[in-house]
Formats: structure tokens, C-alpha cells, sequence
């Protein structure tokens, strides 16, 4: 489906990164209130080991 370009070191850091922004976001009182759906964007990008803004870039982290 997709081709795997972030590495697994950066997909470990964006999936930290992320839950804890989400974290941040959702259970303190952050304004505004997206800060928890921005959290969600690295985990998913971390999971999948996809990241759409380097296709442009022809970005490659996967060795």
C-alpha cells in the first residue's frame, strides 16, 4: 500500500512525541483544545512508518 520512509528510531521518537502531546492537549487545560488531534498526527505517522510531507521532499529515513 504505502512505502515505509520514516526509520524506526524516528518512528520510536514521533509515537513518544505524540502521545505526549496528545497527553498535554487532552487532559490539561490547554487552549485551544486541538493541541490532543495535533498529538495524534506523529502516532499515526509513527505507526504506520508513512509520512505524506515527504513525498514531496523525496525524504527517506528507512535504511
Amino acid at each position: 500500500m504505502f512505502c515505509i520512509n520514516v526509520g524506526k528510531i524516528e518512528r520510536f521518537l514521533r509515537i513518544l512525541l505524540g502521545l505526549m502531546i496528545f497527553y498535554v492537549g487532552v487532559l490539561y487545560p490547554v487552549e485551544p483544545k486541538i493541541w490532543g488531534f495535533i498529538g495524534l498526527v506523529p502516532v499515526i505517522t509513527g505507526i504506520l512508518g508513512w509520512c505524506p510531507l515527504y513525498l514531496p521532499f523525496k525524504i527517506n529515513t528507512n535504511k
